[in-house]
């Protein structure tokens, strides 16, 4: 029998939920939350009150149910504009919705948008009135496995987890004037930022500490004399204000580098010009009571302090793109991200999983072009792995980019690296994380489960990005009590922590000295019937502490020094 377990933060919701503002590199002075409870209905059929931003699967929204695949589920709710909503134009946000979603004003349809996880804006200045009655209809189909859909399922269980319908993230309105900055971009270039505006517009950039600068045709260039390097460490951020005609938007940048140079015999990944050892944890972003949504923004903050205290500098962020206070938070307080593509596509265990499991000579692949050749699937990939990367590029904490996992959904990797790398320039791409490797990479990044960590660094940079797995499962804290998943199971505490002591100082730690650059273990915390976190999935028990792990961190840097 399944169990209900919820964080604090779920157990004390109250209010507004998520009232931070949402996008926080592009802050204005006028908005309005529109998060809260709205009517909600399902093929026309009522369905009473739903708690936005909360999926209806999950227990915070107050429904706690999934609705047949193709069901239409149609959110509504009054608004009146505040009266300082008088700059000229209004915007509607909506953080995301899976999959579809349909906008209607006051009866009008505004427009459409594809892709469960991304951010979309829709201009309502022209539909407005004293009262208004906004209506979102989403339609989601799991079956159509076109559209990326990452580790949802109809059939939860192991490692699929339970699925996720409709508005997921805030949905807001803005205030702007009738010219106004849509987009800012943010480009780490060595010990210089490039920040640049869309439209193209000129105005001036103020950088606290720095002083003013001019924005011409769109576009600035800082250089500060005497830089201070972001790193988790030292996760400084340098606060600065756009102003261009009406318009005046805050925001933020960092000064940090990413090279791959050879240190010793062996190619190494560099932060800041020296080679750094990305120390991380596999991280699905998944909760007890909201699903893809964590109770309130702080629970990021919190997921990401108790990662710190154990000595972690790093979480991949695993097949799900989040809200940008997620990385806001990873800027802010220094965790660096390696970032997933969200994985669409048939998966199969086979293929993908068990055979290069237990045969490394099956990791020897046909060429990729071949596989998964469905045009329509290949181009909604594409279209969410753009969207991704145009969405997240200017969080300074994102410092590589994974594109396929496992093989699974991988297709002519080799050319899809290209069509990245003109994505994003600046940044570190593991284009096959576990196996299935092609040419194009900048790192050589390898799965290790079931078998002993013995790997050596070769002509490109070398990342164990998915081991360890191990399960130990803590009573009234575990989602499901009849079934455990993971990769080796403990019956106590003890156990488990010589465990993955022994796992680190036996077998990761020798690699660093033989080039590995960087190790992900699985996993940040319990998801489900997964029990291999280092936190329980209420995250309310910790299962190792700081002092047992920060002599695994300090090992790990003296080996890559």
């Amino acid at each position: 029998m399944l169990v209900d377990l919820m964080t604090t933060a779920g157990e004390n919701l109250k209010g507004q939920p998520w009232n931070v503002y949402p996008r926080p590199q592009m802050k204005r002075d006028s908005w309005l939350n529109l998060n809260g409870v709205w009517d909600f209905s399902v093929d026309c059929q009522n369905q009473g009150g739903i708690r936005v931003p909360f999926c209806p699967e999950s227990r915070l929204s107050g429904i706690g149910r999934h609705y047949d695949e193709g069901s239409l589920l149609c959110y509504s709710r009054s608004f009146q504009l505040p009266e300082d909503f008088n700059r000229g134009r209004v915007l509607l946000h909506i953080g995301a919705a899976d999959q579809r979603a349909d906008v209607f004003l006051n009866n009008k349809p505004l427009g459409a948008h594809e892709g469960g996880y991304e951010s979309f804006t829709i201009d309502i200045t022209e539909h407005l009135s004293k009262e208004n009655r906004l209506q979102i209809c989403c339609f989601d189909d799991l079956t159509d496995q076109a559209f990326p859909y990452g580790k949802q399922t109809l059939k939860r269980g192991g490692m699929w987890y339970t699925p996720v319908s409709g508005i997921w993230q805030t949905v807001w309105l803005e205030s702007v004037p009738k010219t106004y900055i849509k987009k800012l971009n943010i480009e780490n270039r060595g010990a210089s930022v490039v920040i640049s505006t869309e439209p193209a517009l000129d105005g001036t950039v103020s950088v606290e500490g720095l002083g003013v600068f001019a924005l011409e045709h769109g576009t600035v260039t800082i250089t500060p004399e005497n830089p201070r390097f972001w790193s988790p460490e030292d996760p400084y951020l340098y606060d600065f204000t756009v102003e261009a005609g009406d318009d005046k938007v805050g925001s933020y940048f960092a000064i940090r580098t990413l090279e791959i140079k050879k240190a010793g015999a062996y190619q190494r990944l560099c932060l800041n010009g020296r080679p750094y050892f990305f120390h991380g944890l596999l991280d699905q972003g998944y909760w007890p009571d909201g699903l893809f949504t964590p109770a309130e923004p702080a629970c990021y903050a919190e997921d990401i302090l108790a990662m710190k205290r154990l000595g972690f500098n790093m979480l991949r962020k695993h097949i799900k793109v989040e809200p940008e206070e997620f990385y806001y938070q990873c800027d802010r307080l220094g965790m660096i991200v390696f970032q997933d593509m969200v994985s669409n596509g048939a998966y199969s265990y086979i293929r993908d999983t068990v055979l290069p499991t237990v045969s490394l000579a099956s990791q020897k692949l046909m060429p990729d072009r071949n596989l998964h050749r469905d045009e329509r699937t290949r181009r909604m990939f594409q279209k969410g792995m753009e969207a991704a990367v145009k969405q997240l590029k200017n969080h300074p904490s994102i410092c590589c980019w994974t594109i396929f996992n496992e093989g699974w959904g991988q297709f002519d990797s080799d050319s899809v690296y290209e069509q990245f790398r003109r994505l994003d320039d600046t940044r570190f791409i593991d284009t096959t994380s576990g196996w299935f490797r092609r040419k194009k990479t900048d790192v050589d990044s390898r799965h290790v489960y079931f078998r002993k960590v013995k790997l050596e660094g070769g002509e490109k940079p070398l990342v164990l990005s998915e081991f360890g797995g191990y399960s130990y499962k803590i009573d009234g804290h575990a989602f499901n009590p009849d079934e455990t998943y993971g990769y080796g199971k403990f019956r106590t505490r003890e156990e488990f922590v010589d465990a993955v002591r022994r796992l680190y100082l036996e077998q990761v730690v020798p690699c660093v000295r033989r080039g590995l650059c960087a190790a992900v273990y699985t996993q940040v915390s319990d998801v489900e019937d997964e029990t291999n976190g280092l936190v329980t999935y209420d995250r309310k028990a910790e299962k190792l502490k700081p002092e047992e792990m920060l002599p695994i961190a300090r090992a790990l840097e003296d080996a890559m020094e």
